[in-house]
């Protein structure tokens, strides 16, 4: 179990509740101080005007909302504003959106009642995930669209997709005997008015990150070893002196990986011995290809991106992001602007950016393994067939070339990006679900091009017969995926196998 309401939640707790399934626990503690905070609000604003409680909401502050009237304006506002459009989230970036907007909750400063965080756990809990557009959010006022809909259903309206299926929020709520939430004062506001959905789908892109880091990691490592290439590229000694964390960690990595190999060379033993230099025009080449000998210095800013934005997501998730923030600990409530999606949008922007680059190099490092010409090693396309008459990894270089064009295309930022909305009250705002969104895509494409670059690296093993002389590590992962990518020699569709190998990328901890 994973409690909520007292500790940092940390990107494994993420995970665990998000990919692992462990169930939420509200602390006590928590709800005693949501519970304050609540009659805090209560007592407060009985003759005071306040944003969102006795007023319209954005240009509309403007305007005094009778006392009969107040609760049914929290029923209006995520009623209105459940106006999303184009494909619905998946279930993961759902629970994720759920679980950031619970954290932010429980931090006791959003005036809301106990009922509303203890539904929120159920649903998570239950894996029953409201049924939110990817349209609609432009974060400024937080994610206000993807957010109502998820108020729409914790009111029981809306739909949700529960076992597999999209079901009426009302019917599988009698079903399972859950009761809606009864607006009390703010609920309305307080769960639409925050930047969630940016920060749940970017805590999920972050998660993905890290597993193509690693993965990029390995394939940059057996491709330079089923290529013997040397060693020195990502050694200690000349990486050390390039003062960058993330240059040295990737660096070490590989060092860790390639441990044991009989086909990595050693310069000193290749080319500074006088008895192998004898010649005037050598066959191999003195130093590799910069995407086989570049790697600790492309992967090395890739992994400090990913860990920077790690940071600041996880800040984000653990921060109270709503609108006014109500204090009772200082007495007062606050109007300004914590919903902004500033922070999460330029993250995600420089993330997708940073993936994209990854996609790149694996695109190159493919590229030479199935071009005869560059490595000198392998027949072209890597074909265990008759050449000419059979294609082997051919057609699937096409749908990496592809996938990674469309990768650059898609890391236009979003971050620049604003659009004056709302009678220009949200005049300059932060599409920091847009970024999470585009982000998200371009984390989705980058392992369909690393599931092609694996599948290749497998059949170049089994072209060179050299399982033997591979380091523990890589013979393991090959022997691993072998089971779900069998060699081929004869042609034929080869999609589902691409499927299932970027299932297993994705899906495993690498």
């Amino acid at each position: 179990m994973i409690t909520v309401g007292q500790d940092v939640l940390s990107l494994a707790d993420f995970n665990d509740i998000v990919f692992n399934q462990k169930p939420v626990v509200i602390l006590p503690s928590a709800l005693t101080k949501i519970e304050t905070n609540f009659k805090f609000l209560q007592n407060f604003s009985s003759n005071k005007l306040i944003y969102g409680i006795n007023t319209g909401f954005g240009p509309m502050a403007q305007y005094k909302v009778s006392e009969e009237n107040l609760l049914q304006l929290q029923y209006n506002l995520i009623r209105s504003h459940s106006s999303g459009s184009g494909n619905l989230l998946t279930p993961i970036q759902a629970k994720a959106l759920m679980i950031a907007r619970l954290n932010s909750l429980i931090q006791g400063f959003s005036g809301v009642h106990t009922d509303i965080v203890v539904l929120l756990a159920e649903l998570i809990n239950q894996d029953i995930t409201p049924c939110i557009f990817d349209h609609g959010g432009v974060g400024a006022s937080g994610d206000l669209v993807q957010l109502a809909h998820l108020g729409l259903v914790l009111i029981g309206e809306g739909e949700v997709i529960y076992e597999g299926s999209i079901q009426p929020t009302a019917d599988l709520f009698k079903k399972l005997n859950i009761k809606p939430l009864a607006i009390h004062i703010r609920e309305g506001l307080a769960t639409i008015n925050g930047t969630s959905a940016m920060t749940g789908i970017g805590m999920v892109n972050i998660i993905q990150a890290h597993k193509l880091l690693d993965w990029s990691a390995m394939f940059s490592a057996m491709t330079n070893e089923i290529v013997q290439a040397y060693d020195d590229h990502y050694s200690h000694e000349l990486n050390i002196v390039k003062h960058h964390k993330g240059q040295n960690k990737i660096a070490g990595m590989l060092r860790e990986i390639l441990s044991g190999s009989k086909m990595i060379r050693s310069r000193k033993d290749h080319l500074y011995h006088p008895d192998n230099i004898d010649q005037e025009v050598f066959e191999d080449k003195v130093q590799e290809y910069y995407s086989l000998r570049c790697v600790t210095q492309v992967l090395g800013p890739i992994l400090d991106t990913i860990n920077q934005a790690e940071e600041v997501l996880v800040n984000e998730l653990n921060s109270v992001n709503d609108n006014p923030v109500i204090d009772h600990v200082n007495q007062n409530v606050f109007h300004g602007g914590n919903f902004h999606g500033d922070y999460v949008s330029l993250e995600m922007d420089k993330l997708k950016i940073a993936i994209t680059k990854l996609s790149m190099l694996s695109e190159r490092q493919l590229n030479y393994l199935l071009n005869d010409r560059l490595n000198l090693k392998f027949p072209p396309f890597v074909n265990l067939g008759v050449l000419g008459f059979n294609f082997g990894m051919q057609g699937v270089q096409f749908t990496a070339t592809s996938t990674v064009a469309e990768n650059q295309t898609l890391s236009f930022p979003m971050y620049v990006h604003s659009i004056p909305n709302n009678n220009d009250n949200q005049d300059i705002v932060s599409m920091g679900c847009n970024a999470a969104l585009m982000t998200s895509r371009v984390i989705d494409n980058a392992f369909s091009v690393l599931s092609i670059q694996l599948m290749t690296i497998l059949q170049a093993i089994d072209y060179l017969n050299c399982q033997d002389k591979l380091a523990p590590k890589t013979l393991a992962l090959y022997n691993k995926v072998r089971e779900i990518f069998p060699k081929f020699v004869e042609d034929a569709p080869r999609y589902k196998e691409m499927e299932k190998v970027k299932r297993f990328l994705a899906g495993s901890p690498s």
